[in-house]
Order: structure tokens, then sequence, then C-alpha cells
């Protein structure tokens, strides 16, 4: 009991990076219902820019005090803000021209800029994996029988303070009001003087920018980054937005959290080789049973 309890938290964590990049996935597709399979590639950019900001900060090895919460702001937020940037120009340069060209267009087109990503990675750290600095202390602590390391909580608590965070802007601004319009009737918006183009941007930034934050919180989690990581994890994190119910926030962040669960159980009852089985099999199955997923409903009428 002990340890399935034990791998109850760790599923949590690694579903806590799952949900973070399944938020930009759902957001996408709910308003230009584009399966961006670049996403991925830029979680893994994400991680390439905090590795170079803490290089840059001379943070090299665990850090303690002020000087830890500075390095980890500093690195979160400009590494959400320049993800974010590369989300806006793959939009401008990559799927805008192709808005209205036929569905297998931009996803063609989606493909090519995830191998665009993927050579410039190489280009700019090599094919090989790199380590990723341990700046964060890693204690734990023990609730009954399970020990909680630090690491595993910041992900869960990042991870649902992000996703709150995004489901107060969507409901709760006038940019979010904004975004769901677009969501529900493109052209609606348009007429009611919606800046349909910015609106669109927009989603690709906020997207992006969580892939950037999700980006930092693995390479901290795992101590390492790898010019490939997107793939499986973009793919799972796509599974994880399909399963809660693609367009949908919370479902995503649910999703998110699932995928980790069965992912963790399935590694320590059968092995991890099953475990992609076991995913991407239940995917199938709530597919067939619901297939608009658990929480199966669009940005625009439940963010």
């Amino acid at each position: 009991m002990t340890l399935f309890a034990q791998q109850i938290v760790n599923g949590l964590a690694l579903g806590g990076i799952y949900a973070l990049i399944a938020l930009g996935y759902t957001m996408v597709f709910g308003i230009i219902e584009l399966i961006n399979f670049a996403h991925g590639d830029v979680y893994t950019l994400g991680t390439f820019f905090s590795l170079t900001i803490l290089g840059l900060l001379g943070a090299t090895g665990e850090l303690h005090g002020p000087f830890l919460i500075v390095a980890v702001v500093v690195t979160v937020v400009l590494s959400m803000l320049l993800s974010g940037l590369v989300g806006v120009i793959i939009e401008r340069l990559a799927y805008r021209p192709l808005r209205n060209a036929p569905r297998l267009a931009p996803l063609i087109t989606a493909i090519g800029v995830s191998f665009i990503l993927q050579n410039l990675m190489i280009y700019w750290h090599g094919p090989s994996p790199l380590p990723f600095p341990q700046i964060l202390p890693n204690p734990s602590f023990a609730v009954g029988p399970v020990q909680i390391a630090a690491k595993q909580a910041f992900v869960i608590v990042l991870a649902v303070v992000l996703m709150i965070v995004l489901q107060l802007f969507v409901t709760r601004t006038k940019l979010g009001s904004a975004m769901r319009a677009t969501a529900q009737d493109r052209d609606a918006a348009r007429l009611m003087g919606i800046d349909v183009n910015t609106t669109i941007a927009l989603t690709f930034f906020i997207g992006s920018a969580l892939a950037g934050a999700a980006g930092f919180v693995s390479g901290a989690y795992y101590g390492t980054t790898w010019f490939f990581n997107g793939f499986a994890a973009g793919l799972k994190a796509f599974t994880a937005a399909v399963l809660g119910g693609i367009g949908n926030i919370a479902g995503a962040m649910l999703g998110g959290f699932a995928i980790g669960l069965v992912e963790a159980l399935t590694t320590q009852l059968l092995s991890d080789q099953w475990s992609n089985i076991v995913v991407f099999g239940l995917l199938v199955v709530v597919l067939i049973v619901r297939p608009s997923g658990l929480l199966g409903a669009t940005l625009s009428t439940k963010a």
C-alpha cells in the first residue's frame, strides 16, 4: 500500500508537467481547431531557454535563500516570455497564411515546424542529452507513510496555480472574453469589433508560455534535457488534452494528472514499455465511449 501511495505522488508530479503542456494544445485547438504538433518542441525549447538563462545567472548548482527565489522567478518568467514569443512567430509565419486552407495543410505544416525546431536545437546545443542545473533543494517530508520530495510538490503546486490563473484570465478578463468569442464564432467575433488575429496570436503566446514553464519544471525535476524530449511528452500531453476534453482548460489539467497517474502505476505494476500501451489504449477506449473526452466542452462554452 505504501508503494502504491508513493506512485500516486510520482504520477501527480509527472502529470503536472503533462498538464502544463496540454493547456497549450487545448487552447489552440479550442480557438482555431489546429493540432499544433510543434507544441512539444516549444516545451523542449523552454528547457533550453531555462538552461541558458541559468547559465547567465551563474546558477550551476543547488541554491538557497533569496538568490534561489530570484533565480527561479527570473528563469521561469523569461523562459515563458521567450517561449511565448516563439509561439507567436510560429503562428504568424506558419499557420496564419493557412488559416483558410484545407485542414491537412496546417497539420503537415505543424509537423514541418516541429522538425525545424528540433534541428535548430541540435544546432544550438548538439544532439546529446544535457545536464540541467539542480538549483532546487530537494528535501522530502512525510505524509503518513509517503515521502513527498520538494520538487514533486513544486511541480504539482505550480501546475495547479497556473491552471487557476489561466482559468480566471479566460473567464474574467476582456481578452479572455474575446478568446471565448473567437472560439465560438470567428466571423461573428470579427463583426463585434474583436481583432481576431491578435486574439489568436495571444492564444499562441499563452499556450507556448505555459510550455516554457513546463520546460523549466521538467529540467529541474529530471535534471537533464534533450532536443527530442518534446516528441514523447508532446504526444502524451496531447493525449491528456483529448482525454480531458480538448478545448477545455480544466479537462486538460484533469487529463494531464490522469495520464501521469496511469503511467506511474503501470510502470510499477508492469514495466515502462507497457506504460505507453496502456496510456494510448486508454485514450482509444475513452474516445470510443465518450468522443468528446471526460469534460468534453469547448473553450467557448466552458473555459
